[in-house]
């Protein structure tokens, strides 16, 4: 196991700042528990690593975009843009998408960008972008896949040829948001929302164009403004958050939300079966795709984790909960509530049924496990929040094993890896532990009496409270009878006794001589 672990790829961290951004090496530290600088701070208005993590894309305080080589940290490609407002690259790294403000539909806006030549490769007009309809062209994680939202249509594309354009195109009328699976690029789910008292759908196609005369799944529903697209690895599941901007019963101000569950061979079509009424916090797969958790209804709020039969395997409680953290590996969970709760943070073993610990990450904005799940990172940035930024990597059970602060920090993120470059996450807890012991033993000179001191020493829990007369009864007490309340002779204490022996030698004397007086 030793081999495989030095085979692993090295976690990293990126740090963005308003005055640029630096590479972090990530943990387990090992120079006074502190991250080591692999790159000093660069100037740049954003960074972002590919869904890969082979590359990162910079752009520059001159509206310049660089990318970069992440291993090498080497300037591959720099792109002039003028009046660029998005950015985006592909999952592999291989094109640079980008949005430019527009005032003629001849004007092409929307680019896609060949890193390795450098030159456009597909163009097109696109008159607004919203969150939706950002990136424009979506890709499957292997870029074998590629297509883009059109009136009425959904268009696809060779991913290795952009040059012969449009490959073929899927009429859905009224479609406004669409979304491809990525692990494979095997099938795209489209949302058509309600129109003239037509009930709102989501519809599950094959991407293969001779597969495509009918969808493979549907679901309607009324009272939906808007729907979140939940892809498995795999592809033959498919979550749908349906919200409504208005909650029919007035139970929330905030609207409701129902959770679908479509699966592309059709075996189940409809609503997870939630013990619980209330919002849809949150939603995620595990790595496998084989199950997914939910944290779910009124505060406090609870959790569950169903496999991909939509069948309950696991309660997790309930708590103040509204995000949910699958760890990489599969093994391990985390539920926290952040953004207007206080961020209590519970740490779960999914195989073995049991909570490993709770701790509490305050006023975070982002968290994510590391891709070997072994640490978990949270991040106070601006402009969510103002004050308090901070950086916390917290152990698998929780432990908290780094803290720093900011002026101000705007991005901290995992460098991307796969989690199948790393070994099963109980072996490489005990290889963690093993090599902070050797290097705590090398650091004493080899010493076997003294103990290796831990990287995250357990906090001391909190004396009860007890009032001044009785926090000084203890060191009356010692100086009246000649104890002492830490178990050692005071002073004064010893002083008296030394007067109280006196006066017995004293008392005894002046009897004796009475009585041979007498």
């Amino acid at each position: 196991m030793a081999a495989a672990v030095e085979t692993s790829p090295v976690l990293e961290i990126l740090v963005r700042e308003p005055d640029g951004y630096s590479i972090w090496n990530g943990p387990p530290f090992k120079n006074n528990n502190q991250p080591g600088i692999k790159l000093e701070k660069v100037p740049c208005s954003n960074a972002k690593y590919s869904e890969d993590g082979s590359r990162i894309m910079v752009t520059k305080t001159d509206s310049a975009i660089g990318i970069y080589d992440s291993n090498t940290l080497k300037e591959i490609r720099c792109f002039q843009i003028p009046n660029v407002v998005a950015s985006a690259l592909s999952p592999c790294g291989a094109y640079l998408q980008t949005f430019q403000k527009s005032t003629t539909p001849q004007e092409k806006n929307v680019v896609l960008w060949s890193i390795e030549t450098g030159d456009p490769v597909y163009e097109q007009f696109q008159k607004n972008m919203t969150k939706a309809t950002w990136p424009s062209i979506q890709f499957s994680s292997d870029e074998a896949v590629a297509c883009r939202l059109a009136t009425n249509e959904i268009q696809f594309f060779d991913a290795a040829d952009f040059s012969k354009g449009i490959s073929h195109r899927l009429r859905v009328p009224g479609v406004a948001a669409v979304e491809l699976s990525r692990a494979p690029g095997s099938h795209v789910a489209a949302f058509v929302p309600e129109s003239k008292g037509s009930p709102a759908s989501v519809q599950i196609y094959a991407c293969a164009k001779e597969l495509q005369s009918q969808p493979l799944a549907r679901r309607s529903f009324f009272r939906c403004s808007t729907v979140q697209l939940h892809w498995n690895h795999g592809s033959t599941g498919l979550l749908v958050v349906v919200q409504s901007d208005v909650d029919k019963t007035n139970q929330s101000y905030y609207g409701e939300s129902k959770l679908h569950y479509l699966t592309t061979d059709g075996a189940f079509e409809g609503l997870v079966p939630l013990r619980k009424e209330g919002p849809i916090h949150d939603v995620q797969w595990s790595y496998s795709g084989k199950e997914f958790a939910v944290v779910y209804g009124f505060m406090p709020a609870s959790a569950t984790v169903f496999d991909k039969k939509c069948k309950p395997v696991h309660e997790l409680g309930s708590g103040p909960y509204n995000t949910v953290r699958w760890n990489p590996k599969g093994k391990l969970l985390c539920l926290a509530g952040f953004g207007n709760l206080p961020g209590d943070m519970a740490f779960w073993d999914i195989v073995d049924k049991k909570q490993l610990g709770t701790t509490r990450a305050e006023c975070s904005v982002t968290s994510e496990w590391s891709a070997d799940g072994c640490y978990f990172m949270t991040a106070t940035t601006a402009p969510r929040l103002q004050v308090d930024n901070c950086v916390k990597i917290f152990n698998y059970n929780g432990s908290l094993l780094f803290k720093k602060m900011f002026n101000k920090l705007f991005q901290a993120d995992w460098k991307p890896e796969s989690p199948d470059k790393f070994g099963e996450i109980a072996e490489l807890i005990k290889s963690v532990g093993s090599v902070k012991i050797e290097e705590t033993k090398s650091q004493g000179q080899g010493s076997t009496t003294k103990k290796p001191a831990s990287a995250n020493p357990p906090v001391q829990k909190p004396a009860a409270y007890r009032p001044p007369h009785a926090k000084n009864a203890a060191a009356v007490q010692a100086e009246l009878f000649g104890g002492s309340s830490t178990g050692e002779m005071s002073k004064n204490a010893l002083k008296n006794k030394k007067k109280r022996e006196k006066q017995k030698e004293k008392k005894a004397a002046e009897a004796a001589a009475a009585s041979g007086a007498t």
